[in-house]
């Protein structure tokens, strides 16, 4: 059995036991992780308190606990309510086999006879809505991913507002069906970006993503001075995550074409990420990091922090990054993570911007 499995597994079983069948219980979440630590030998190497706490997240968004707001936490990251309302059990419906078995062209059941909990009248409706837009979906067009979910399910963010729906967030996982199936996307929002003095759509060619706003102002000035590595023709304001879901957008608003991008984030775990994420996601396009920038940023050592609270450090997407630099480099950028430290972009203003002139 998977690690994840095993860890939601035990969870359920503990809370299973904990239920009543007419009142609810209060549970102490600390005790419960304790529980689990204890059966659990090898809990930390295995991340044992991240796969905790998405049970937990996972048993809240099923209705199964309620999380008492009183402003207490477990002093964890991802940190979690201290206390928490056990439901009373709840017999669920079980659906018919023969309706699900017509069904099956089109779904794969296999999560609902393992989690027997969402076998319920609501969520077989939501399948049935579903199944039946499949049937001609060959003939929609593609509409955004609010369009489609107040069409199916009643709501527009049904599919994405966990706080308000926590039974829509996962509900394609569930049923094993990917959005492109629905014919909607999800649109981000459209980025910010500066042009280079004199240039043109048509001559774009090389582009600069930078992760954060200072540096978005910096780079312009720099541009306007032809001081700024690369010389881009164009600056993209990435706004942290934010260019993974609006870098789509460059293609609709630019002519094809192949550009060169360069991308340039913060040196710590989500800098790192978004890089990596944005080169697996567009791999047809030539993003590249922005050695010369990050070069800088390691020259500027002497103003490195500590990594922010609540980012999570996969070790992957270092590995993926470094790999771009030299082994000297390479050694430098392995003690900073290890130091947990990081290089902040805002480094590299207009005035240290000089030492390299």
């Amino acid at each position: 059995m998977k690690t994840i499995d095993v860890i939601e597994t035990r969870v359920r079983g503990f809370i299973a036991d904990i239920q009543h069948p007419k009142q609810k219980k209060k549970l102490n979440i600390n005790d419960l992780e304790l529980q689990l630590r204890r059966l659990s030998e090898d809990y930390f190497e295995m991340d044992g308190y991240l796969l905790f706490s998405r049970a937990i997240e996972m048993l809240q968004a099923e209705g199964q606990l309620i999380p008492i707001r009183n402003n207490q936490f477990n002093g964890r990251t991802p940190a979690l309510a201290l206390y928490y309302w056990v439901n009373t059990k709840v017999h669920s419906v079980s659906w018919d086999r023969l309706e699900m078995m017509k069904l099956s062209d089109q779904f794969d059941f296999s999560y609902y006879e393992r989690h027997r909990e969402w076998q319920t009248k609501e969520e077989w409706n939501r399948i049935h809505q579903l199944y039946t837009f499949l049937q001609s979906s060959q003939e929609r067009e593609l509409v955004s991913v609010e369009e489609r979910s107040l069409e199916l399910f009643g709501h527009e963010k049904f599919l994405l507002d966990s706080v308000s729906f926590p039974e829509g967030k996962g509900f394609l996982t569930r049923i094993g069906i990917k959005e492109e199936q629905l014919k909607m996307v999800n649109y981000g929002e459209p980025f910010v970006f500066w042009l280079k003095e004199g240039k043109e759509i048509k001559d774009i060619q090389r582009v600069l993503i930078v992760e954060n706003l200072s540096f978005f102002h910096t780079s312009i000035k720099l541009l306007d001075r032809n001081q700024l590595d690369y010389e881009p023709d164009m600056i993209i304001y990435g706004e942290g995550t934010k260019i993974e879901r609006s870098f789509s957008f460059f293609f609709r608003m630019f002519p094809p074409k192949p550009y060169l991008f360069y991308y340039a984030g913060d040196m710590d775990a989500a800098g790192y990420g978004i890089l990596v994420r944005l080169t697996e996601k567009y791999h047809d396009c030539c993003i590249q990091p922005a050695l010369k920038i990050y070069r800088k940023m390691l020259d500027c050592q002497e103003q490195k922090n500590e990594q922010k609270q609540g980012q999570t450090q996969n070790i992957q997407y270092l590995e993926s990054f470094i790999q771009w630099f030299t082994e000297e480099e390479q050694l430098l950028l392995r003690q900073l993570w290890q130091e947990n430290k990081r290089i902040p972009q805002e480094v590299l203003s207009i005035e240290t911007w000089r030492r390299w002139m």
